[in-house]
């Protein structure tokens, strides 16, 4: 899909980019024209996200990232970028124009995610509509034993999933073909064996209220759509039957997948609870259950309570704390975990306490302390998951013991000393082995040695030899770690004149500029004086700024977008340190003031350069040489004690040589 240029210029236009990230993190204010954040992109407790409201760009100088609005929300949400135009179009409420594709591939993908998408919904609709019915009966009896009133089970949109293999299947086979229904998720197929040439296809009858996920139709006594291929005919039928549905949706509400939590009791009703297989618009580790519904308070109260699954997000929820959300039962992934922090760093874990329940809690406050997650975790009677300690306790109760939640390590420290007798060395030995990974895995060398401190309290050991392991566990973690070296400084000087050469009006490609020979006056432009010092004196050369103040002038008559320039990592990183600390007004004072600093500093290195070649061994044999070298010191000498003669005909000379 693409756009024209023209739209896209429209929306960016339009957009205020510290309104648009700020509805995904939490951005404060850091000067004139920067907002800061923690950076969505990467995990980190001190802020390094930055966001420039006049030039409309944003950067982080933790892992790199940089762009304009298009590209953070293409990154954030995953998306294409023409995708990403329209999303922000959407959310500035301009008229989307009608999209056009840059390849028939692409128009098919798009076609395909849209109608699956439609899909999805429709099945939710019949799923609804089916526990209306009189066959929903059961399912309304389980959904009201759980405690669930009819708003709350129309607020989440259960539904339920008939006996039958192929009633869903006829509600859906006249509006989508059969690629849709193949890749949609909702329906599992069975090719039979071809026994007799010409056989003739049957309705459905009473028999299908008795077959199960394990136990799929036959094509005897089965309706069998249109699909033929060597081994015979093929039967599509329901993947969810005699099933209570719960829809799942992404973080913007759409449906794009199901769970359903089984009625039947036999040996033959499969897995108590199936989940929609992954599709080309949902994948189980990129999706947090109610997020589209809590998201809004998770940011407003800015902690997430996370449970495990959809009954105990519901029942949460329904208790009337709206912060909640669900793993639905998978293993908690790391891009949940990145999913998560664009609405909030402070998580409360609820899983369940047994023994199965303890090792998942341990595996996702594991990842989220890699996220750089405030964690605290709530743990429940033995035999309570969240749903059951509010239907039975009350909603009450769980608030008090949400209040209640132990800090992460004060969690793990309890685990330890339950797991290991810490009486004894052996025991001691193994408790802080245990907690060792744990500790690992914290980034900040304070939060290590306080923890230290405290570990080695509760269990009874010297904090020395805690101390000592915990190094030992620091530097192999910084070796994993390692950085490349930071980026070179640049001087005020050089800030100055690569700000004026990055000003809107230099990246403009159509701006037009007065000329002397048109006998007016020029009006200031910072960008074009600093671009003729830099390409008639050369002042950039030798300085750690050469290669991207040479990006900055090869890119200006190209480049619409500063942060677009072709330049390496650490450029960008170091041009987005400047544009985000303008605090002061370019002037034609503090630009010409900034190009005789240049000057300076390539006279003085001229001038070193002279002084170590007058100190070279058998120089004296060479007057002549001696007598230009000496000549030369004096003019340069002269020419830094008065910087006027700084533009006087010097000798060019490494770091001062002239340009055409």
């Amino acid at each position: 899909m693409i756009e024209s240029g023209e739209f896209k210029e429209t929306v960016k236009q339009q957009a205020d980019i510290v309104r648009v990230i700020g509805d995904y993190i939490k951005l404060k204010k850091a000067g004139a024209q920067n907002y800061s954040g923690l950076c969505p992109f990467h995990g980190e407790k001190t802020p390094s996200f930055s966001v420039h409201a006049t030039r409309q760009f944003y950067h982080c100088f933790g892992c790199g990232v940089s762009g304009d609005v298009f590209s953070f929300v293409q990154k954030i949400e995953n998306i294409t970028f023409p995708e990403s135009v329209r999303l922000v179009a959407q959310k500035l409420g301009i008229p989307l124009p009608k999209a056009t594709y840059s390849s028939p591939a692409e128009a098919r993908d798009a076609k395909l995610r849209a109608q699956l998408l439609d899909a999805q919904e429709r099945a939710a609709v019949f799923f609804q509509d089916c526990l209306k019915r009189p066959e929903g009966a059961r399912a309304r009896e389980y959904l009201t034993g759980r405690g669930l009133d009819a708003e709350t089970i129309a607020h989440f949109r259960i539904g339920f999933a008939p006996d039958s293999g192929f009633q869903l299947r006829d509600r859906l086979a006249g509006e989508f073909s059969e690629e849709v229904l193949r890749e949609s998720g909702l329906f599992s197929w069975k090719q039979e064996e071809s026994r007799q040439p010409s056989a003739i296809s049957r309705q459905p009858n009473q028999s299908d209220a008795a077959e199960s996920e394990s136990s799929p139709p036959t094509t005897n006594d089965r309706f069998e759509p249109a699909l033929s291929g060597a081994k015979g005919p093929t039967t599509v039928y329901s993947k969810f039957r005699n099933r209570v549905m719960f829809p799942i949706t992404n973080d913007a509400g759409k449906i794009i997948a199901f769970t359903g939590r089984t009625l039947a009791t036999d040996e033959k009703s499969g897995p108590k609870y199936l989940n929609s297989p992954e599709t080309g618009i949902y994948s189980k580790g990129r999706v947090l259950f109610n997020l589209d519904k809590a998201k809004e308070a998770i940011r407003k109260l800015d902690y997430a309570i996370l449970v495990e699954g959809q009954m105990d997000c519901i029942s949460v929820y329904a208790a009337g704390l709206h912060n909640v959300i669900a793993s639905s039962g998978t293993a908690f992934t790391e891009v949940q975990a990145k999913l998560l922090g664009r609405f909030s760093k402070n998580v409360v874990v609820n899983f369940d306490p047994d023994t199965a329940g303890a090792k998942a809690t341990e595996r996702t406050l594991g990842l989220l302390v890699e996220e750089e997650f405030q964690i605290k975790v709530l743990t429940l009677e033995q035999g309570f998951d969240p749903d059951l300690f509010i239907r039975r306790k009350g909603k009450d109760a769980y608030g008090e013991a949400l209040r209640g939640s132990q800090k992460y390590f004060d969690y793990l420290i309890d685990r330890a000393r339950s797991n290991f007798p810490v009486r004894s060395p052996e025991g001691k030995q193994k408790a802080v082995l245990y907690l060792l990974p744990h500790i690992q895995r914290i980034p900040s060398r304070i939060v290590r040695d306080e923890l230290a401190q405290e570990i080695a309290q509760k269990l009874g050991i010297d904090s020395a030899v805690l101390r000592q392991e915990l190094r030992h566990v620091a530097a192999n973690r910084s070796a994993a770690t390692l950085k490349s070296a930071p980026e070179a400084q640049a001087t005020d000087a050089e800030r100055i004149l690569i700000r004026a050469l990055a000003s809107a009006r230099q990246m403009n490609p159509d701006a037009e500029h007065l000329s002397a020979r048109d006998g007016a006056e020029e009006e200031f432009d910072p960008a074009r004086q600093a671009q003729y010092a830099f390409q008639s004196e050369g002042l950039h050369r030798g300085l750690a700024t050469e290669s991207l103040v040479e990006a900055l002038l090869n890119a200006a008559a190209e480049i619409a977008d500063v942060m677009e320039v072709p330049c390496s990592q650490t450029e960008r990183r170091m041009l987005a340190s400047i544009l985000l600390k303008e605090e002061e007004e370019l002037s034609p004072e503090r630009l010409e003031g900034a190009v005789r600093a240049l000057r300076r500093i390539h006279l003085r290195r001229r001038l070193e350069q002279v002084q170590r070649e007058l100190t070279k061994p058998g120089l004296s044999d060479d007057k002549v040489l001696r007598n230009e070298l000496l000549l030369e010191k004096d003019r340069l000498s002269r020419a830094l004690r008065d910087p006027s003669l700084a533009e006087d005909g010097l000798r060019p000379g490494p770091g001062n040589q002239k340009t055409a």
